[in-house]
């Protein structure tokens, strides 16, 4: 795993108001520049397993604005989680990430995202199998295509795993927020067994690989 880490860096290395016044004016201000903060948000949405894990990943990344839960990819509207879980819906599990591109770019998601699953794994991330648990990059735009193709078969090339990549890398057309009690539930439910066991270690090793780009706890 150390090896596979090391070998995605080195691919993604080389390519790569405060104050407060009461006036009416600088109300004004204040709502101007929260537009324009709002403007400056892109969205990234990404399966990689349970959405738990991804959620709780992707929560702790500075320049990460909001993480929802979700489904996408599927054919059936509004589905729910039972549906889901039949595999019959066509839809995988996602977490839909909002994030200031000036603090965190696509590129930095997409290398989180290869680093904390194993993308090699048809229909299945651990212990959970199932086409909701599938890899899949979800692009919003021609630009996030470009590059989810090309890091994919940077990574191809490299020979990183002895299996074949099989992430799914589609057009995004509609995500579906999960119930409310899979919104924020790692960081809600951190004694549950599932997180315990399985969540845990996997964002303690995601800190050390990333500990440069963590918001402060």
């Amino acid at each position: 795993m150390k090896k596979n880490i090391l070998f995605i860096t080195l691919i993604f290395s080389a390519l790569f108001l405060s104050g407060c016044m009461e006036n009416s004016n600088n109300a004004q201000i204040k709502i101007e520049n929260k537009m324009n903060d709002q403007n400056k948000y892109e969205v990234a949405t990404f399966g990689a397993g349970c959405f738990w894990c991804t959620e709780a990943v992707f929560q702790r990344l500075k320049g990460v604005v909001k993480v929802e839960s979700g489904y996408s990819g599927g054919t059936v509207p509004d589905p729910t989680y039972e549906a889901v879980c039949t595999g019959k819906t066509g839809h995988a599990e996602c977490t839909q990430i909002t994030y200031d591109q000036k603090i965190i770019s696509y590129k930095e998601l997409l290398e989180v995202f290869w680093k904390t699953h194993d993308p090699t794994t048809l229909n299945r991330q651990g212990a959970d199998s199932g086409t909701q648990y599938r890899s899949a990059i979800f692009y919003h735009d021609d630009v996030q295509k470009q590059l989810a193709e090309k890091y994919k078969n940077e990574l191809e090339a490299a020979n990183i795993w002895s299996d074949p990549i099989v992430t799914e890398i589609s057009q995004f057309k509609k995500f579906y927020k999960a119930e409310d009690y899979h919104q924020n539930y790692y960081n809600q439910n951190g004694n549950q067994p599932y997180c315990s066991f399985v969540i845990t270690p996997k964002i303690e090793k995601f800190k050390k690989v990333f500990a440069d780009k963590l918001k402060k706890e």
